[in-house]
């Protein structure tokens, strides 16, 4: 017993002293410097911490939009803008919508080759005769080819001025090309996104519309808000043309076709926060400061008495 009232006296007496050296320490500052350490302490424990909070939240999201570029009923772009801002309020992101898949390109097309060839099973199975209108064939025209004629890009929405866009469109005209003119399809588009390089990485499926042959007023746009979880980094844009109803892809346009799709400088808004610059007035005039630094160099000194009334009293 003897023994542990002993160490607990040790452990005081050593507390206690090593208050006392900091007040020794801390008392030799000016309150300038005493300030200016503790404003360097706190932004280096932000510094530690931020990194590992974006290590640990790895969830993914985005809001998109899609539309025929020049249909009479086009949208402006503020309020296209402001419709994405809305579903980001009410939490109605493209990965709760099914509209983006944590997949990659190559699972995707493997998965929609699945189940084709389940539906086409099923239907051969009940009927033993006609194949039902979804197809592992390529195609419904034959006699035509399927092209995207062009697609480029635009940065939108970059808060922070640091570069990097949380907030892009981009826009293709999808085409098919037959003996006449006329012509019509229904089709719906993949887009991935691909990190410096990395895996394609599915982001968006946008709805069924319809191209009219090889006309230009077919164009179609997806306005895209990055949520969460994209690095800043650069990313290329890649768009898969699917006909409702098959499997395999019929045309697709990428950053190898147009440097518009190319390393496209992007971040989610978690890193891109408002840039808000702040002005504070400091006056040193005849030994007088501003009343904010006065309240922290006074509050700095009470709690530097406090410990050392503390390591006084515990001598005593």
């Amino acid at each position: 017993m003897n023994h542990l009232i002993n160490q607990a006296n040790t452990s005081q007496a050593n507390t206690t002293f090593t208050l006392r050296a900091l007040s020794e320490v801390t008392s030799r500052f000016t309150p300038i410097v005493l300030t200016s350490l503790q404003l360097s302490l706190m932004l280096t424990l932000m510094l530690i911490a931020l990194p590992s909070f974006a290590e640990q939240n790895n969830k993914v999201s985005s809001y998109s939009t899609g539309q025929l570029a020049t249909e009479k009923s086009h949208e402006s772009k503020d309020l296209i803008l402001q419709g994405i801002n809305q579903r980001i309020a009410l939490g109605e992101s493209d990965q709760s919508q099914n509209k983006a898949l944590s997949i990659t390109r190559d699972e995707l097309i493997a998965e929609k080759h699945q189940q084709a060839h389940q539906q086409v099973s099923a239907s051969l199975f009940k009927k033993m005769a006609k194949i039902s209108n979804t197809s592992t064939t390529g195609r419904s025209f034959s006699n035509g080819n399927f092209v995207i004629y062009d697609a480029y890009t635009q940065l939108i929405e970059d808060y922070d001025y640091d570069g990097y866009y949380q907030t892009f469109s981009v826009t293709f005209d999808a085409d098919l090309v037959t003996y006449s003119a006329h012509d019509e399809a229904v089709v719906y588009a993949e887009l991935y996104l691909s990190e410096n390089g990395g895996p394609w990485q599915h982001y968006y499926t946008t709805d069924n519309f319809i191209i009219d042959g090889e006309s230009t007023d077919d164009e179609f746009e997806v306005y895209s808000t990055l949520q969460q979880g994209f690095n800043s980094n650069h990313y290329d844009v890649l768009i898969d043309l699917y006909e409702v109803g098959y499997a395999n892809i019929i045309a697709s346009y990428s950053s190898d076709d147009s440097n518009s799709l190319y390393a496209l400088p992007l971040e989610s808004s978690d890193y891109d926060m408002e840039y808000v610059e702040y002005v504070e007035e400091t006056h040193i005039h005849s030994g007088s400061y501003s009343f904010l630094s006065l309240l922290v160099i006074g509050g700095i000194m009470l709690i530097r008495k406090f410990i050392f009334n503390q390591g006084t009293l515990s001598l005593n």
